[in-house]
């Protein structure tokens, strides 16, 4: 197709996607174009008689696939952010084309031999820390893939990898369409007793749009479900939706617990064939945590820590809302409601008291300021230069300021809708690096489901999607700040335990007053936020971390036990979670098992990897007291992050990189200094 503008340089500005011409049709025509094109770039380096080296092989490799990269991306991201039921269709297609090719080209004893030969005079090699990186990414990248394991070996790994293919977007897939196929539609409004009135306003706001005229309509989106569970005195309607939110993925139309057994099933025998004992033991190899055994021991530890402070934290909330209440039989649907009636009551903070102060525009304009700082970029609205995939998409030309240099594309997508995944990410439609053979900027996108404007009221963020927006910004800045020359080690393209720092450091700030009044202004006065609401929110920021580090905690060692474990001897996705979460669940589990909806783990890429947000946390909680020593926005401080870690994305150990930045490596006991629980950890 010569007129797809998949196949084609977009005359956009810094290439970005031509979205405004990007059709659903195009789609495979240009997966199966750009699969053609690769492999004819592939047949260039295997016909090659010049003696293997850097160039010739390694960079050739790495740019072989450059439209095919490129078309896969947007598709993807369209599908978690834009899907619908015909792109799921083509996602089953795309899969296997897909992995067909790359093991074709993994396995390929030939072009396995130019590679292994460069690899083999590495030592003799003048190559930069960035290449010497590339080399090794690349040998390992065959040798982890199957190119040393004989005919039969590499068979089974071709299917493997193509059936995982297909089963990765139908795990992501029922999880989404779980979730969408659940209303609760609420007719009495005595029913929506406690809620706030911007929640009952989206609600109503929804119900109409849904047809439901006069009603108030619930979802499992969670800036539906999460105030509901919040604020609602309905326990009734509280233990529905909690119910559903629970189920996703469970015993419907959409059952996942079959993906998930031929997920891990598939995973393990992959490990196995590679000559790896579990799932774990092949993914941690390539990690800063390096063994399960070291993940394990990082996560009992904090256990011990998080544990008793957990049980505390429940005790507690059990007490309160027996004496205001009278309820004896305390269930995990009175668990959000009464955290927040109890941080009321200690505090005299609700989370609702700071909402309007966040409208979404002074929160996005703030936090741009915010950069402007901290890393002198700068913003600028440009909707008018970027075509965009849905009209609540806002498009922005990042900047450096003082230089006008250009940094790279930014769009911003916030709001939920149909076919959209839950929850907030980022992510690249193209890395920064080479590109059609010159270095260019990145195309970076976050994606949130924040609350939406209802009549003449903006969209108020709460607290915690005001850390998440600053979460997805650090991803995005560690993307958009990225200065090396291949585009697989980019920005985000680092060890997966290390990923999460960029992102975590940054809500930091957001408790801080010198950013507070960056970001917030009341939707109706303009005012900042009032000094006395600040100590509130300082005084409640550690309340329930026993609660809620040890929620983590469970997630990790849910995720090590389904990739350390024989699949043969698991009959049952409940039984199986049951055990494994005993010691880390504060509830019996009264619906549905989490891991039907865990798509992290089974639509995502944190396989063997969820421990990574806590040990992440280690290294933002003592990067983070370098700002708090020497000023939030001191430049000393700001550039040798940005130079030392966000511009060197994946060239480096991230181990060196965070020691050059920190001049030593994190302390362990950073986390727990900041979360208040020194106590604990001496006790335990």
């Amino acid at each position: 197709m010569t007129d797809n503008p998949l196949l084609k340089i977009s005359d956009v500005p810094n290439y970005a996607p031509a979205f405004d011409k990007i059709e659903e049709a195009h789609y495979m025509p240009a997966i199966e174009a750009s699969i053609k094109e690769a492999r004819a770039n592939i047949d260039v380096i295997k016909a090659n008689t010049e003696e293997p080296n850097f160039e010739n092989v390694i960079v050739a490799l790495e740019t072989a696939s450059e439209t095919l990269g490129e078309v896969s991306s947007i598709f993807y991201n369209q599908l978690t952010a834009n899907g619908t039921d015909s792109q799921q269709e083509i996602a089953e297609k795309i899969g296997p084309l897909k992995s067909a090719f790359s093991n074709d080209i993994l396995m390929d004893p030939d072009l396995f031999a130019k590679v292994k030969a460069v690899w083999d005079q590495r030592e003799s090699l003048d190559l930069t820390p960035e290449q010497d990186t590339l080399l090794d990414d690349t040998y390992q990248g065959f040798v982890r893939n199957g190119a040393n394991l004989d005919e039969e070996g590499q068979k089974r790994i071709r299917e493997i990898s193509e059936r995982m293919s297909v089963l990765g977007p139908v795990f992501m897939n029922n999880a989404t369409k779980s979730a969408e196929a659940y209303e609760m539609v609420i007719e009495d409004e005595a029913h929506l007793d406690g809620l706030p009135d911007s929640t009952k306003e989206m609600a109503k706001h929804m119900a109409d749009e849904a047809g439901y005229n006069g009603k108030w309509l619930f979802t499992l989106d969670y800036p539906s479900v999460i105030p509901f569970l919040q604020y609602a005195k309905s326990r009734e309607h509280r233990e529905m939706i909690w119910r559903a939110f629970s189920n996703r993925g469970y015993h419907d139309d959409f059952d996942n617990c079959e993906n998930l057994i031929e997920i891990v099933s598939l995973r393990n025998e992959r490990a196995k064939l590679l000559g790896f004992d579990t799932y774990a033991d092949y993914v941690l190899e390539r990690r800063m945590a390096k063994s399960p055994e070291n993940v394990l021991s990082f996560l009992n530890t904090l256990k011990d820590t998080y544990k008793p402070a957990a049980k505390a934290d429940l005790d507690r909330l059990k007490a309160f809302a027996k004496e205001t209440d009278g309820l004896e039989d305390f269930k995990p649907w009175d668990a959000a409601y009464y955290t927040e009636k109890l941080k009321e009551h200690l505090f005299q903070f609700s989370s609702e008291e700071i909402r309007p102060y966040f409208p979404i525009e002074k929160v996005l304009s703030g936090m741009f300021e915010h950069f402007t700082k901290l890393f002198g970029l700068e913003f600028k609205d440009a909707n008018d230069k970027y075509p965009v995939w849905h009209k609540d998409v806002q498009a922005y030309d990042v900047m450096e300021a003082g230089t006008n240099r250009f940094i790279g594309t930014l769009y911003a997508d916030f709001f939920p809708r149909k076919g959209k995944k839950q929850g907030a990410w980022k992510t690249s439609y193209r890395n920064q690096g080479l590109y059609n053979g010159k270095v260019e900027r990145p195309v970076i996108a976050i994606v949130c489901n924040f609350n939406k404007p209802t009549g003449d009221k903006p969209a108020l963020l709460t607290f915690n999607e005001v850390t998440t927006l600053f979460h997805e910004m650090g991803h995005a800045t560690h993307a958009l700040l990225s200065e090396v020359t291949y585009q697989g080690l980019a920005g985000t393209s680092v060890k997966w335990d290390f990923v999460e720092l960029p992102s975590q450091v940054q809500e930091n700030w957001c408790y801080e007053r010198e950013t507070l009044d960056l970001i917030s202004g009341h939707y109706e006065t303009g005012e900042k936020i009032p000094e006395d609401l600040i100590e509130k929110l300082l005084k409640a920021k550690n309340y329930m971390s026993g609660w809620q580090g040890l929620r983590q905690i469970n997630f990790g060692l849910l995720d090590m036990a389904w990739h350390m474990t024989d699949p043969a001897s698991i009959t049952s996705v409940e039984e199986f979670e049951d055990e494994q979460t005993k010691e880390t669940s504060l509830f019996p589990r009264l619906g549905g098992p989490f891991s039907t909806s865990f798509t992290h783990l089974f639509g995502g890429g944190y396989a063997a990897g969820y421990y990574s947000y806590k040990w992440a946390e280690v290294l933002d909680a003592d990067a983070f007291e370098l700002f708090t020593e020497q000023g939030l926005y001191n430049q000393d401080a700001a550039q040798a992050y940005k130079n030392e870690v966000l511009s060197r994305g994946g060239t480096e150990d991230p181990n060196l990189l965070y020691e050059r930045f920190r001049g030593r490596a994190a302390d362990p006991d950073a986390l727990i200094r900041r979360e208040g629980l020194s106590d604990q950890q001496k006790a335990a």
